[in-house]
């Protein structure tokens, strides 16, 4: 029976477990943390909770416009109901607390289920730290200091990535915060500065307006968001400023310091913003440190990532690697493919190479973006002979039902045969409309294709069969 030894039970680790028992290997998951690894307990899954919260008060905005009064209205603010923020009015009753610990109890929850799953499957789980002697045995040290080697004839490294801080600017978990702390908050700050203003950054960032604080993003770049499709930047920056967010574009944050009852943060022309609280969400590193990688030979990246190629195997025969300690892509979906993928290579079964074209992926803001294939960018890159149609949602009848006013979506397709090769929804669950796209994307489907397919009317996926129907070429003889 072949041995796998799994070190992280995240995503691409506690993925690849199941792939390798069901083939029949004997499987070993080292996991210091939790089984879930940072994807359940302090990333994904805490974050998208906090955020659908927030989500019930950005809903709760659009009340008046449909009819509806708010409780909690003072006398005579009723011809500000229109004007007012949901969140503004009915701050008082966000209770900070309950609101952490319905996070914390459901990532717990996520990751009981997890180790259920393995336990049932018959894969064997060691609490404590895993480090490779060599290509072939891991040192265990269990959470109770015992110590151990394992015999291992595949490895796969799942160890992930961890915030990444300034120098002057360490987190101590109060007042100066990154992204895995602010669960532990016990009052919803008063001001908050949010320095980053990519993905994680954007997604705190309107998370905490819409539960009410006042917030301050600080990013480096032009605009929010700046890897992302420019509309789709630019459409959610509008909205983070109409709903009363500060943003400070094109200023870099060097150092933060505690006050008597909050924190200045320095920027590096020179300028200070003054917060309650500030959260730093300027990235994250690969955990490869005190890995072992160096005993086995295994080559890293000089960012520090393992290097892998498209069936996750790094350049030493038996290591495999998968997840954000590798840099491919940063998506505990992409760490799970990846982890599948190496065990099916590794145990010689049948198996397709990673692949990042069909990739969707989605930021958790209000409205959401979800992106999947190729962007504009990119195509221009490649120098692409493309066709693009884009609507805006609010023309669609179902998004005026619902008062939904911000979104659109933006498809791009093959001049030459119409095959769609990239797509971005912008809108509300923007990451349950793109699935079709990206099943588009995936098999290759043309425009023509996805309009002949039928739409519920009135539905928000109206709008994608639309927006084909628009890129119809006529033929000519």
């Amino acid at each position: 029976m072949t041995r796998v030894v799994v070190v992280g039970g995240g995503p691409g680790g506690y993925e690849a477990a199941l792939v390798a028992r069901r083939l029949g290997a004997r499987v070993t998951v080292v996991e210091r943390s939790g089984l879930g690894g940072a994807a359940v307990l302090t990333d994904v899954v805490p974050s998208k909770t906090l955020i659908a919260t927030a989500e019930w008060m950005t809903i709760a905005d659009r009340a008046p416009e449909l009819g509806i009064r708010l409780d909690g209205l003072a006398d005579g603010d009723e011809a500000d109901a229109g004007r007012t923020p949901a969140a503004a009015v009915l701050r008082h009753r966000i209770d900070v607390p309950a609101v952490n610990a319905r996070v914390k109890a459901l990532a717990a929850a996520q990751s009981a289920d997890i180790r259920g799953r393995l336990d049932r499957e018959g894969v064997d789980v060691i609490t404590g730290t895993g480090r490779l002697v060599d290509a072939e045995h891991v040192a265990v040290t269990e959470a109770d200091g015992r110590e151990h080697v394992l015999d291992a004839d595949v490895v796969l490294c799942a160890t992930g990535a961890t915030p990444r801080v300034l120098p002057d600017a360490l987190p101590d978990g109060e007042r100066i915060l990154t992204w895995t702390q602010m669960y532990n908050l016990t009052e919803l700050p008063q001001r908050l500065v949010v320095v980053g203003s990519g993905v994680t950054g954007a997604e705190f960032a309107g998370a905490y307006t819409s539960l009410g604080a006042d917030v301050v993003l600080v990013s480096s770049r032009d605009r929010v968001l700046p890897g992302e499709d420019a509309d789709a930047a630019e459409l959610i920056e509008g909205v983070f400023r109409q709903r009363g967010m500060t943003v400070m574009s094109r200023s870099r944050a060097s150092s933060a310091r505690r006050t008597a009852d909050g924190v200045v943060v320095t920027l590096e022309d020179g300028r200070t913003v003054e917060g309650s609280h500030v959260l730093f969400a300027v990235g994250s590193v690969p955990t490869t440190r005190d890995l072992g990688l160096e005993n086995a030979g295994v080559r890293l990246t000089a960012s520090g990532h393992i290097e892998v190629d498209k069936v996750s195997r790094t350049n030493v025969r038996g290591v495999y690697a998968a997840g954000d300690c590798t840099g491919v892509l940063p998506l505990a979906s992409v760490a799970a493919t990846q982890g599948r993928i190496a065990m099916s290579h590794a145990l010689g079964d049948a198996v397709r190479p990673l692949s990042l074209r069909s990739i969707s992926a989605n930021i958790f803001t209000a409205p959401e973006i979800a992106t999947v294939g190729l962007s504009e960018t990119r195509l221009q890159e490649m120098g692409t002979h493309y066709r693009t149609s884009t609507l805006p949602l609010a023309r669609n009848p179902r998004a005026k039902m619902l008062g939904v006013r911000d979104g659109f979506v933006k498809v791009f397709a093959h001049a030459g045969t119409g095959t769609v090769l990239g797509a971005v929804v912008v809108g509300p669950r923007a990451s349950e409309s793109i699935f079709p796209l990206t099943l588009a994307v995936t098999h290759r489907l043309t425009t023509d294709q996805v309009a002949e397919a039928s739409t519920v009317y009135p539905s928000m996926s109206g709008t994608i069969g639309e927006v084909a129907r628009m890129l119809h070429q006529r033929s000519e003889d």
